[in-house]
């Protein structure tokens, strides 16, 4: 253990690739806790603002989350922080950020927590001031001799001194014959600003000269200012150091006077009040930053100055009393008291490595713990085992677990659609006091909102929020669902983050208006009920033209995106018949024809009310649309590879012209330039393309989506499934909200369909014992795929049914075995006919439509 070493008692690496200087380090109280203990403040330029409480962690440890009391970021970078009474009508602490166009002051707050997570610190912004002109540095205190306020001095990168009292701007001052900004400090003892000008002086300015010079809200020249109204800017006293400083401080403790610290490039100097030269220390190092505290012993002062020899050195005056090495380059260095320990040093490298040490040496501790002889009671173990384990199992099965107080909703959040397309309203009520609420509202593309996010202001108990939005159309196709969600995030009064949710329907006339029926169509679906077949003037008022009375069989639907699809209702038969042109067009349709009708007997009281299918699940135009979507996803890859092939083109190209153009006598240039051209362009068309194919990739994927609703309502009505059963099959099918070309609805519905193939629909334990690939990648063909889908639905046909449960899926097998005949494992042993559907296997495998015989075709209507 080497004793010239600064012994780390905390520290932590910022950000990634952040950078920090002088001003970016701060220690104070900031959140008024009146514990005497320090916060480490640290701003980057990247404009994150964090504040740290430091706890002592073990040799090896890293540091603890509950350390890092704030994080947030601003958005612009940070160039100074402070800490003083900048708040009028109170004397607490506040922060004060400075930006390079914009100064900020806030209050940061913390709420005592009750859960694991601790307590809650937040910033609030009391003001801010916009800034005239690019902002270097600032200073604070009580200028004029105030009492109980800071007031703030900000230095622009044209040298004027913009001085601020507190929420309001007061005068603005140029500087005489400034060139460059410099270090910038204020002495409270004698009421004036001290810097080095450019010219290698330290200069002070008297804030009462300040106050009444002549205004520098324009700049004016030497001969101007001498000719205006109002007194010039005099300077209090001049010293010539000889060399530029680095920085600059004032300090006055209790056993000496007050001095004034100049650090420079080779020298340290210590200044009276009235500019007098103290003492000075030629140093024999580059320095990088300095801060000088209170020494014990009466009449001297003790200084930290940092190297960029990573030394840190500790003077007394002059003297050199301790030398310790650091792990990096501070560009600033505090002193700080945290918990029972006082003078730990914080340093700030300007890679983001902050440090909180101390000098000297760790103690050794250790002590030899004392053997245990007591033997261990078995039995005592097992017993203790078994009630821990009885006591789990009953807080498993407990669900409500929430007491009594909790069980009303403390936020509900509702949401309001007009049927007749105007605006919708969300509405959020409050019993409780809501910290900073956030509304989100989200719905399916390609539909989308005017505005999709929300913060309000805190509510207080029982009173409500409402805002208005519009739900449209972004793309040229239809989308797969009409549902939205809104969700609600706030924090109730102990800072327990709490959610609320709802789901709203949009109307079916968002996305298509009435129109003329179409007799024919190239897909056609019938619904059966058990119920006589009722009017559309009563089930679809909002479609039908109420001239026309009970009459109305046949009612037309034109959507927004170009197709059409048409109701038919039998007049003889208990039955609706869909059709159109498109497949996914059907979908929309069908499920509001099925919701309508279940409102309606509903409202009559009538609970025997149901929906059956008996036709032929259209599986081959399905699989037409499965084809669509993979092989746009295939061009997606070809158009990658290209464009990939491209731009190595392009930039060999490039490196061969700049070696040309590099060279003192270029050689021709043998048509490299036409060659660049022309690549150029290929990857410009490529790009084009690219972007066309992932439009269309989309669309197929909203027209895949609503296939596939429409293929698994059709086979949940089928078979009569349950609806833990429906939600298994919507899980399988699907299982996306995007599609993506790491990750396709191909690869992650065969694996899904493969797993129920291999659990609750397997005809063997066999099959059971087989294992599924972990790794999805985008297959070659949709062939699997298809063929995996088609016995699907034939085992769903033989008595399968679906569930995650292993026990259940072992008994089906043997339902399946026993009451149903096996199925051919080749698939191309026999011509398998599929029940409820019109594909079937074939001995090459291949997939065709089953043809009706003649003279056996059933009227349906």
């Amino acid at each position: 253990m080497s004793l010239f070493k600064a012994r780390n008692w905390w520290s932590t690496i910022l950000g990634e690739k952040e950078e920090f200087d002088q001003g970016c380090l701060c220690v104070a109280d900031v959140d008024n806790s009146g514990s005497g203990q320090d916060k480490v403040i640290v701003g980057s330029y990247k404009g994150y603002l964090r504040i740290f409480n430091p706890h002592p962690v073990k040799p090896g440890d890293e540091v603890q989350p509950e350390d890092l009391l704030l994080e947030v970021q601003l958005r612009e970078p940070i160039l100074q922080v402070e800490v003083g009474k900048f708040v009028s009508g109170t004397e607490g602490l506040h922060l004060a950020v400075l930006h390079c166009r914009k100064l900020c002051v806030y209050a940061v707050s913390g709420t005592q927590g009750n859960v694991e997570h601790g307590n809650q610190y937040q910033i609030k912004l009391v003001y801010e001031h916009n800034l005239q002109r690019t902002a270097c540095n600032m200073t604070y205190g009580p200028f004029g001799g105030v009492k109980g306020r800071d007031f703030i001095c900000i230095q622009s990168m044209d040298g004027m001194l913009m001085l601020f009292e507190q929420e309001s701007y007061a005068f603005g001052r140029f500087l005489p014959g400034f060139l460059l900004p410099g270090p910038l400090t204020y002495s409270s003892r004698t009421d004036s600003f001290i810097t080095v000008s450019s010219c290698q002086r330290v200069e002070s300015y008297k804030y009462q000269v300040l106050a009444f010079a002549t205004d520098a809200d324009e700049r004016q020249d030497t001969e101007q200012q001498k000719l205006s109204s109002g007194k010039r800017l005099v300077v209090d006293w001049i010293l010539n150091i000889g060399e530029q400083a680095l920085d600059i401080c004032v300090v006055s403790f209790n056993q000496g006077a007050s001095s004034v610290f100049v650090l420079g490039e080779r020298n340290f100097f210590c200044l009276k009040d009235n500019g007098q030269i103290r003492f000075m220390k030629k140093l024999d190092y580059s320095p990088s930053c300095f801060v000088p505290y209170c020494s014990v012993r009466e009449g001297t002062i003790n200084t930290l100055i940092a190297s960029h020899s990573k030394i840190l050195n500790v003077y007394q005056d002059v003297t050199l009393k301790w030398a310790t090495q650091l792990p990096c380059i501070p560009v600033s260095v505090k002193v700080a008291n945290f918990q029972d320990l006082k003078g730990v040093i914080v340093t700030l490298s300007d890679d983001g490595h902050l440090q909180c040490s101390y000098l000297g040496t760790d103690p050794s501790l250790f002590q030899a713990p004392k053997v245990d002889s007591r033997e261990i009671n078995y039995e005592e173990i097992n017993a203790e085992m078994k009630e821990l384990q009885r006591i789990i199992r009953e807080a498993t099965k407990t669900q409500d677990i929430l007491p009594e107080s909790e069980k009303q909703r403390d936020l509900t959040v509702t949401a309001e659609v007009s049927p007749d397309l105007d605006e919708e309203s969300i509405t959020i009520q409050s019993r409780v006091t809501a910290q900073k609420p956030s509304l989100v509202v989200c719905v399916q593309p390609p539909l989308a909102v005017t505005c999709d996010q929300f913060v309000f202001d805190d509510l207080e108990p029982d009173s409500s929020e409402t805002v208005v939005l519009s739900v449209f159309l972004k793309e040229n196709c239809s989308p797969p669902e009409l549902e939205g969600t809104c969700m609600v995030s706030y924090n109730i009064a102990t800072g327990i983050p709490r959610v609320s949710q709802c789901s709203f329907s949009l109307p079916l006339k968002l996305v298509c208006f009435p129109a003329q029926p179409s007799k024919a169509a190239n897909h056609k679906l019938t619904i059966d009920t058990n119920k006589p077949p009722i009017s559309f003037v009563t089930i679809f008022p909002d479609f039908v033209d109420p001239s026309e009375g009970d009459q109305a069989n046949a009612l037309g639907f034109q959507f927004i995106a170009g197709s059409k699809a048409t109701l038919l209702a039998s007049k003889t038969s208990q039955r609706y018949r869909i059709q159109s042109d498109q497949l996914e067009d059907l979908w929309l349709v069908t499920k509001e024809l099925i919701y309508r009708l279940e409102e309606h007997f509903k409202k009559q009281n009538c609970k025997d009310f149901a929906c059956t299918f008996s036709g032929s699940i259209p599986l081959q135009e399905y699989f037409e649309l499965i084809d669509r979507h993979f092989e746009l996803r295939l061009n997606a890859e070809k158009y990658q590879e290209l464009l990939s092939e491209r731009a190595v083109q392009f930039r060999a190209i490039e490196r061969r012209l700049l070696t040309r153009f590099k060279e003192k006598t270029p050689a021709p240039l043998q048509h490299l330039d036409t060659l660049l051209e022309g690549t150029f362009r290929e990857v410009i068309a490529l790009a084009d393309a690219a972007e066309e194919n992932q439009a269309n990739v989309f669309q197929a994927f909203a027209k895949l989506k609503s296939a596939t609703h429409l293929v698994i309502m059709l086979i949940s009505l089928w078979q009569k499934l349950s609806t833990d059963q429906v939600a298994i099959l919507e899980a399988t099918f699907l299982p996306l909200a995007e599609d993506t070309q790491e990750l396709g609805w191909e690869e992650t519905v065969d694996a899904a369909v493969s797993y129920l193939l291999r659990t609750c629909l397997s005809k063997s334990s066999k099959e059971q014992a087989l294992t599924l690939s972990s790794h999805l990648s985008m297959p070659k063909d949709t062939s699997r795929l298809k063929k995996n889908i088609t016995l699907f639905c034939d085992r769903l046909a033989k008595g399968g049914r679906l569930s995650l449960s292993t026990d259940l899926a072992t008994q089906q097998a043997a339902v399946m075995l026993g009451g149903c005949a096996a199925i051919p494992e080749s698939d191309l042993e026999e011509r398998t006919a599929i029940p409820g559907s019109t594909a079937m296997f074939v001995t090459h495998g291949e997939t065709t439509k089953q043809k009706s015989k003649p003279g056996k075709k059933r009227k349906t209507m």
